[in-house]
């Protein structure tokens, strides 16, 4: 079984201006010559940890993260300005130039499955590999599940959390109801509209109770970016076309691909997964027992470490000693 690697501080850390308004948070960890790879955080909105630095081995990888727009460490933080998918991957260009790389892997899960997918196939001459978690495709029939019926079934009690801040006449349309209240003037409706949707995700991303996701998606700075960010994102399909991953899938060809997805995830259905991997030929899908839709979940850690530490070598970077 493998587990994370030691922790590990940055070797640099900068601030990278994108436009006259976002400043971006980036660090590089790692081996300042080894194999580029991009950690692509989940949400929107919902920065990187410091247990993200450990999927890779240091000896062997340059590692790279960023915090998005108005997530994380990023400024101004929780902002809807200037902030779509076609931003972000702009913002992803960006860093790659700025800081030398000329093509890399992108590792992500969640909304960094989606964001990566979305960039390589934007830019799939960029693109060496892809190490994918919990498959997020941003189809109308996803948010419906999460956000208004389906995963509600499956945890009744979180559910009515979710659901206190907003009044029985709204409930019909849950995603506008919380849209407009994190996008409102009135903070206090914002912020338990906030705490509210960031705790429901939250509580539902592990198969087990977890403290440390809890006590992250409960953090008032992480619940208003990923409430408000994510909130913007889906109240406008995630600015995409419909099914635009899947119909552009065959931009993918020759790129290799790990897919790690939790038999039991209540956030992403596997059916994302599955379809992704049928869609992309040069991707394995690799289906987790035991597990839903959390990073941190023992028998997930294992699959993407090992995953890793298979693209390395594939890619021709031998394990360190």
């Amino acid at each position: 079984m493998h587990k994370l690697f030691p922790e590990i501080k940055p070797y640099a850390t900068r601030r990278l201006t994108v436009d006259a308004l976002h400043e971006l948070h980036v660090e590089e960890c790692g081996n300042v010559t080894g194999l580029p790879v991009l950690f692509v955080h989940g949400g929107p909105g919902a920065g990187c940890e410091e247990f993200h630095r450990r999927f890779f081995d240091p000896n062997l990888y340059r590692i790279i993260l960023f915090d998005q727009r108005a997530a994380g460490r990023s400024t101004p933080h929780a902002s809807l300005d200037n902030n779509t998918t076609a931003h972000l991957v702009t913002d992803m260009e960006k860093i790659r130039e700025h800081l030398g790389v000329d093509r890399w892997v992108l590792f992500g899960g969640s909304w960094g499955s989606t964001l990566s997918l979305i960039y390589a196939e934007t830019h799939p001459q960029r693109v060496l590999g892809l190490i994918l978690r919990g498959i997020f495709l941003c189809r109308p029939w996803e948010i419906h599940w999460f956000y208004q019926e389906g995963a509600n079934r499956i945890f009744p009690d979180h559910w009515q959390e979710f659901i206190a801040p907003i009044p029985q006449s709204e409930r019909h349309d849950l995603l506008s109801a919380h849209h407009r209240r994190l996008t409102g003037p009135d903070e206090i409706a914002r912020m338990a509209s906030a705490k509210a949707w960031s705790l429901w995700e939250g509580r539902t991303a592990t198969l087990l109770p977890n403290k440390h996701v809890l006590d992250f998606f409960g953090s008032p700075h992480t619940a208003l970016s990923l409430a408000r960010i994510e909130a913007h994102y889906f109240a406008h399909n995630s600015f995409l076309e419909a099914d635009q991953i899947l119909h552009n899938a065959t931009r993918l060809s020759g790129i290799p691909g790990t897919i790690v997805h939790g038999r039991y995830d209540m956030v992403c259905p596997i059916q994302n997964a599955w379809e992704l991997a049928r869609a992309w030929p040069d991707a394995s899908l690799e289906i987790i027992p035991g597990a839903g839709h959390s990073a941190a979940e023992p028998g997930i850690v294992n699959a993407l470490v090992r995953a890793t530490i298979k693209m390395a070598a594939q890619l021709g970077k031998p394990p360190s000693s």
